[in-house]
This record gives structure tokens, sequence and C-alpha cells, in this order.
């Protein structure tokens, strides 16, 4: 390996590991297993039955399956990779000086797919700075049953680096192996641009959808009251943004709005959890990104009176 990590470029069809393997994990490794990458699933509850029946992908943009699939119990038993894709709820951060370690090689780059703020920090302890890149997904999923993911509309992620600005020739290479899989991919220049322009959809939807008791997405844009809020918790984090160096431009707001109605009555991951009794990634998407630019010096009331309703409803 010669210099940085991020000086490396991926191999053209890399050996990877899906460390979380819901609908997250599970689709966009299944798009990379197809384009011919070496993929390792990392699962939990549906281990036994992916073992014995793959993976099936139902999409907007055409239905796929995979009958055979490298689904593992312990990361162990992967050993070490060229990209670790790491899709575990931030809840379940803790968990990562167990199950890195064993896949870390010399040049592993270490990619997170999850949601909010600090995952990025959780990791460095474990791989080390260097190795980390941040991506997100700009996506409709859910997971139907084992074994069983259904992309109900778009699919696209960003990508940076965590250690450096700029685009390396890793990020370069990462973004391909996303456009070979079938997947748009846009690597950015700054990872702090790419975490809060997602956080324009998630604080204000997934939040809301909880905050109010259960409401899908297409309730929330119908309601006078309820879709006001959602523009001005947009605004709050666009002020945010921009007290941590970021410009996020009105006209992204208004892309997130419009392309919201058609994921008809959508249920977002963070409702999905509160309503099956899971833990919410309440810190990483809403507290610790309010905390951040607060003290920066915005002021972000709604954001905050937000915060509370969540924490009331989920106990946290």
């Amino acid at each position: 390996m010669n210099g940085k990590t991020w000086d490396n470029p991926l191999p053209g069809r890399p050996r990877v590991a899906v460390v979380g393997s819901g609908a997250i994990g599970c689709y966009y490794g299944a798009k990379l297993q197809r384009a011919g990458c070496g993929v390792h699933f990392l699962m939990r509850s549906d281990l036994e039955h992916v073992r014995e029946h793959g993976l099936k992908v139902l999409s907007h943009d055409g239905d796929f399956d995979l009958p055979r699939v490298a689904a593992h119990g312990r990361t162990e038993e992967i050993g070490p990779v060229d990209l670790v894709l790491v899709a575990l709820k931030a809840t379940q951060n803790a968990l990562f000086p167990e199950l890195l370690p064993p896949l870390l090689g010399p040049a592993t780059a270490v990619l997170t797919f999850q949601n909010g703020v600090g995952n990025e920090e959780a990791l460095e302890p474990v791989t080390g700075a260097s190795r980390i890149l941040g991506g997100v997904c700009f996506v409709c999923l859910n997971r139907l049953s084992p074994g069983v993911v259904k992309n109900i509309r778009h699919g696209a992620v960003e990508v940076a680096e965590f250690a450096t600005r700029g685009i390396t020739p890793r990020l370069e290479s990462l973004s391909r192996l996303w456009e070979i899989s079938g997947i748009s991919c846009k690597a950015s220049p700054d990872l702090v641009d790419t975490r809060w322009r997602k956080l324009v959809w998630n604080v204000p939807f997934n939040g809301l959808s909880i905050a109010l008791g259960g409401v899908t997405t297409d309730r929330l844009l119908q309601h006078p009251e309820w879709s006001a809020r959602v523009r001005e918790l947009m605004r709050e984090v666009q002020t945010g943004a921009r007290a941590l160096g970021t410009e996020i431009p009105d006209d992204f707001l208004q892309y997130q709005a419009d392309r919201t109605p058609e994921m008809g009555a959508y249920r977002p991951s963070s409702m999905i959890d509160w309503e099956a009794g899971l833990p919410v990634e309440v810190e990483a998407i809403w507290g610790e990104p309010l905390r951040r630019a607060e003290a920066a010096g915005a002021s972000l009331p709604e954001w905050r009176r937000l915060v509370g309703e969540i924490r009331m409803r989920t106990g946290v």
C-alpha cells in the first residue's frame, strides 16, 4: 500500500462485507453481487433463511433474485475484505469493536451508509480515520420478509471521504463501482455537505412520522399544519448546515419536498422501528446534529421542539 489509504483505488470487483443486512444492506449488497463482486452478508435473524433461499429484490426498475448468497453469522467467518459496507442502525455502533477488526486488511475501505451524523467518529477508534468514507442513500426501501427487500422509489447514493476533502482515487473508484452496479452515485468533496443534505429529508419526515404518533409521508404533506412544519424543519436544517459552513440551496429543499409524494403512503424507517418497539436513532438523526448546529450559533426552535416530542414518544 502506497501513501494514505485513500490514494489506493478499490479493485474493479472488490471483495465486500455487508455489516448490517437489513433493507439497506441487502439491497445495495445485492446490487454489488449482481455486478460481479464477491459479497459476504453478516446476518442474524435472516441467516438460515437466506442461506437456503438467497435474496430477492423487488424494484421499480426491475426485480431480481440471488439464489446463492454468502451469508454469515460472524465476521470471523468472512475475514479481510477490500470494502466494508456498514449498514447497521446507529444505535448499534457499540458493536464496532467486536464486528469490524476481522474484516480489516492493509487497505480495507470502510463505507458507512448509516443515518445521521457521528457514525464516522464512532468508527475511527476501531478502523483509523483514513479507511473511512461516509455515504447517504436517497432511496425508498422496505424489508418485506426474511430475504425479501422492496425498492419503492429512487436509489441514488452520495459518497465522500471522512479524513480528507476532495475527490480521491479511492472515492473515484467507489463511485465507478456503484455506477457499474446500476446505482447512480455522486462523489462529493465534502462529507459535512453530504450528511446535511440527507438530514433535509430525514429530520422532518422521519421525525414527524414519530412525533405525530405514526403518520405516513403522504399524510404529512396533505395536512396543512403538518406540511408547514415539514417546510420549517427543512429550513432549519438549511440554517444549521450554514452555521457549520455548508450551504444547501433552496432548490434542494424544494426537490426533497417534490419527490416525496411519489413514495405514496411511505413509512419512514424510524417510524417502522418505533412501531416495532425497536431502538430509534434519536441521537444520530436529531440530537447530535442539533447540538453541533447550535454550538456553531444556529437558532433552531422547531427542531428543538421536534426532538422533545420524539424523546417523549420513544423514551430516549
